[in-house]
């Protein structure tokens, strides 16, 4: 199914991302996948800080700014120009969401704070995305990934239990960030449908760091010290994680004591270790891991990891491999969903890269990349004739 792109969902909403790096950019590519216009203004000659991080993937472009700013159009704009200025101004009286992530006060200094722009756009919604709450005292402080990570607790509930504090491999809280903003836009915009009005959405790294702490942040609450950490294994279930087969990892994932007896009789063909008082129940096996662990890694470790995976499936155990990066995103699942679009069949403007494409299905069909993250400046003549000006002006 091929979408008409005016039956996207977000079809005629246009987005002025003013963002860089990370969140705020994330947000707005959600809201591309979903249909929108994203019109990302950057520096004319450095644009965003993220075309200077990881692989080059072309002459502006690198995998980290191609992972957060496809689907978007790009323009050069210098925001100490008056002139400058003064076309973003145009551009988000034209636009029906605006998302910055300027230093707490510096979207005001430039004249493009909420206030200023609600009143030339009352049914503008603004999404700020900053690393504190606007209103404490830490509001001007600069929020970076890491930092939130460590400050919230994150990298404290990461990792193996008697080792140093581990981040996570993504940048997981301006992902979530970036994720809980568009939310938040999509919730306004439905909102202006009835109101007409639009919204001030502000979302900060550290609170949505917080929120990321979930299960474990209140069973830290409720104990009053900090959860026990597991790496791999499950703090409640017994097994369920990552254990050695014989010639590789797996992924096992018992759930219930019915699965735990399939097991033991049909996979592993040790029936005893159903009838052994000290693993008969999750809550035994929890209690007595130390002991379960090693019994469970010495009889995975008899078998190839294709065996067990054949055996576990037939036994109705959720189970997995651990594959490499690059091996999952080349497999033939990841080919089948259509997961990474090859260079042949993203959108014409741009590098030709891999994309990966959005995660949204709709009414069976997986929504399109529509165009590739945008080369610098490359969607400046459309834009700017988008606003009946010269496009051979420069601003």
């Amino acid at each position: 199914m091929l979408f008409d792109p005016d039956d996207l969902p977000l079809a005629g909403i246009r987005v002025l991302d003013l963002s860089r790096v990370l969140a705020g950019p994330w947000c707005a590519q959600v809201l591309g996948d979903l249909g929108a216009d994203v019109i990302k203004v950057e520096h004319p000659e450095r644009g965003d800080d993220t075309r200077d991080w990881g692989l080059r993937t072309g002459p502006s472009n690198t995998s980290y700014f191609d992972s957060v700013n496809r689907n978007k159009r790009s323009i050069g704009i210098d925001l100490t120009d008056p002139e400058g200025l003064a076309r973003v101004r145009e551009l988000a009286r034209q636009s029906d969401v605006v998302v910055q992530n300027f230093k707490t006060g510096g979207a005001d200094k430039l004249g493009l704070g909420y206030a200023t722009l609600s009143a030339e756009n009352p049914r503008l919604i603004y999404c700020s995305v900053s690393g504190y709450a606007s209103d404490g005292p830490e509001a001007t402080r600069p929020g970076y990934d890491l930092v939130i990570q460590g400050e919230a607790g994150l990298m404290a509930l990461n990792g193996e239990a008697g080792r140093p504090p581990l981040k996570f491999g993504l940048a997981a809280v301006d992902l979530f960030t970036g994720q809980f903003a568009a939310q938040a836009v999509l919730a306004a915009l439905f909102q202006r449908e009835r109101t007409g009005r639009g919204r001030l959405v502000e979302l900060a790294l550290y609170d949505c760091g917080v929120a990321l702490t979930s299960y474990y942040g209140l069973e830290a609450m409720a104990q009053g010290c900090d959860p026990v950490r597991y790496g791999n294994a499950h703090p409640s279930i017994v097994p369920y994680g990552v254990f050695q087969a014989g010639d590789g990892p797996i992924v096992l994932t018992v759930g219930n004591n019915g699965q735990y007896r399939r097991l033991c009789e049909q996979v592993l063909e040790r029936p005893d270790l159903c009838t052994d008082p000290r693993f008969t129940t999750n809550l035994d096996r929890s209690r007595n891991r130390a002991a379960f662990v090693p019994v469970l890694e010495a009889e995975l470790a008899k078998w190839t990891r294709a065996d067990l995976l054949v055996r576990l499936a037939a036994a109705g155990i959720p189970c997995g491999e651990v594959l490499g990066l690059h091996e999952a995103l080349t497999s033939e699942r990841s080919r089948s969903a259509g997961l990474v679009v090859p260079p042949d069949e993203a959108g014409q403007e741009g590098p030709g890269i891999h994309v990966l494409a959005p995660p949204y299905r709709f009414d069976g069909a997986r929504l399109p990349v529509r165009a590739k993250p945008p080369v610098l400046d490359g969607g400046r003549a459309d834009i700017l004739a988008s606003l009946s000006a010269d496009p051979a002006q420069s601003p």
